[in-house]
């Protein structure tokens, strides 16, 4: 089983060492001990979210902050544990790890493959999810580690966390091909960044979605 995992999550592998590394050396430029990092990975296993909190500690936002913004970055996971959590079944502690656990990524894999019948489904679940955890954490030690050894040249690698969410970005454009959306948080942006320069994440948030929020409901009532 073990080897048929690996197989499958080699995908994983691929993508989340190298973000993991990148991830490891920018947060040793906060001056944290190289495990903290570690433990982020372990504790928060977020990669935008982790990427987004660099910055964050870097200009001094608080916590509260970090942990309202985190929570509406990857709201969509609210959806993903939804629409799998019949499929996970009665499965004790091993279900609040798979819900845990579940990324962009996982959630790919689980709705797409097919479990071999002679492997248990509950098993194979939970070491792909262990399996993709580990790379990250294995790939944010690797980074700390290097960067707190090394005399490494950090110059234009903050650029990742841009690139990151410019990905998703374009990723969500692919998939909703609806310009509401994009137009509402772009005006937000723009409106926060003037008005509430210290705290723009966390207004942009919120302005975005009762922005959202208001639209349909007007939509709604025309409709009846």
């Amino acid at each position: 089983m073990i080897r048929s995992v690996i197989k499958t999550t080699l995908p994983i592998l691929f993508g989340f060492l190298p973000l993991g590394i990148a991830f490891g050396i920018l947060f040793q430029e906060l001056g944290y001990p190289w495990y903290f990092a570690t433990l982020m990975g372990i504790c928060v296993y977020a990669g935008a979210a982790q990427f987004m909190a660099v910055g964050m500690l870097g200009a001094g936002v608080g916590l509260f902050e970090i942990a309202i913004s985190t929570f509406f970055l990857n709201s969509r996971h609210l959806f993903y544990g939804l629409a799998l959590l019949n499929s996970f079944g009665a499965w004790g502690l091993r279900k609040f790890y798979l819900i845990f656990g579940l990324t962009d990524e996982t959630y790919a894999l689980m709705t797409t493959i097919t479990v071999p019948k002679e492997f248990n489904r509950e098993r194979y679940y939970f070491l792909i999810t262990l399996f993709s955890q580990s790379y990250w954490v294995l790939g944010c030690s690797i980074g700390a580690l290097a960067s707190s050894s090394l005399d490494f040249n950090t110059e234009g690698m903050d650029f990742a966390a841009t690139a990151l969410f410019t990905v998703l970005l374009i990723e969500q454009w692919l998939k909703v091909r609806k310009p509401l959306p994009f137009v509402v948080a772009f005006g937000s942006s723009c409106i926060t960044l003037i008005l509430f320069f210290q705290h723009m994440l966390l207004a942009a948030i919120v302005l975005s979605i009762t922005t959202i929020i208001v639209l349909r409901f007007i939509k709604s009532k025309k409709n009846d």
